[in-house]
């Protein structure tokens, strides 16, 4: 039976993260338009600066073009107008592209979410493959090497993987070609050479979480029972060691984008990396603003959607103290967008040997 008040503790800690996940999408709003209000020139005079290749442009033509998009305003009402636009889905205009920045976006944004999830994916596989061998392989140096291998991975910028893939596919076996043709290795390479450095946060968590989960008594118990190791790993251990890899998912979101961003420009992917770069190159402030702001939306939203699900895995998340969830306590272990999660400590008991 649930404890008194186990509701309005649940619906105190889901309002809770839902306001702190509007309030970084406000700050990173508000930070990118001090931002660009501190620029020496605004997105108007930049825009007609570049197309008039040097060519004096006429100033009446910058103020009927200020006074259009709204840039004629005073500063706190332009901040007022473009929040309210924000909170209906309007990100502002791109000159350079003539178009709405969301539509812009829109038109890119697939194969960058198809990238991501596939690198994601493989991240993951990666991850669970490293840890399993790490756990059950039976010759201690197998295990003991499988354990340097998030260091490794971590070690590798996505950039240089990129080019080697592509110096020895392309160039030297000409497997497959610089740009993407479609073809099922240009789908996969690029996935794999952003997966593999990603990996790495996630095997480097869930072998400390195994470690932890191999310590508890229901470890020695499941043993005393004539259970193997593969059936206490996967039914047990697996179990308590998946929640801090999910909190992994949320923390790597930001990797995750930037990675996206440079593989998309190493492989000559169409995608949200190409056009960013040359929105950066023309200096399209509002095609980069648009941007920021998605990339602080898609990160709060896995982040919150991590958060919601973490006290399905571990009810012990809405049970500590309000005053905790503050300050923090020392049989506390904070993992993912500030959510403290309490540490699994040793029971007294048994001990039992980690397989590491």
């Amino acid at each position: 039976m649930d404890r008194p008040g186990g509701a309005l503790t649940m619906v105190r800690y889901l309002l809770t993260r839902a306001g702190y996940a509007v309030a970084v999408v406000w700050l990173a709003y508000t930070f990118t338009f001090v931002a660009i209000e501190l620029l020496p020139s605004d997105p108007i005079t930049v825009y007609l600066s570049r197309i008039s290749e040097g060519s004096t442009v006429d100033p009446t033509l910058v103020e009927a073009m200020k006074q259009y998009y709204g840039f004629d305003r005073p500063l706190p009402l332009r901040y007022l107008n473009q929040l309210w636009l924000l909170g209906h889905g309007n990100f502002g205009y791109s000159l350079n592209a003539a178009r709405p920045v969301t539509e812009r976006i829109g038109e890119v944004i697939a194969p960058t979410v198809t990238l991501a999830v596939s690198a994601l994916t493989v991240a993951l596989l990666l991850a669970a493959s490293v840890v399993t061998v790490a756990v059950l392989a039976t010759n201690a140096t197998v295990r003991s090497l499988t354990r340097s291998v998030p260091a490794l991975f971590s070690a590798i910028p996505t950039f240089w993987l990129g080019l080697v893939a592509l110096q020895v596919l392309s160039f030297q076996l000409g497997v497959m070609t610089i740009f993407p043709d479609g073809s099922l290795l240009s789908q996969i390479v690029p996935a794999v050479v952003l997966g593999i450095p990603l990996s790495a946060p996630f095997t480097q968590v869930l072998l400390k979480s195994v470690d932890t989960a191999y310590q508890q008594p229901y470890v020695s118990v499941a043993r005393a029972k004539g259970a193997t190791e593969r059936q206490v790993f996967f039914t047990h251990v697996v179990k308590a060691a998946a929640a801090p890899g999910l909190t992994m998912i949320g923390l790597a979101t930001g990797t995750l984008l930037t990675g996206t961003v440079v593989t998309e420009t190493v492989f000559s992917r169409s995608g949200v990396g190409k056009v960013l770069e040359e929105a950066v190159s023309r200096q399209d402030v509002a095609l980069v603003q648009g941007f920021v702001l998605l990339s602080a939306v898609i990160f709060v939203t896995i982040n919150l959607v991590v958060d919601l699900i973490y006290p399905l895995l571990d009810p012990r998340v809405t049970a500590v103290p309000r005053r905790k969830l503050a300050a923090g306590s020392a049989n506390e272990l904070t993992i993912g967008s500030a959510v403290p999660v309490p540490a699994v400590a040793a029971v007294p008991g048994q001990p039992t040997r980690s397989p590491s």
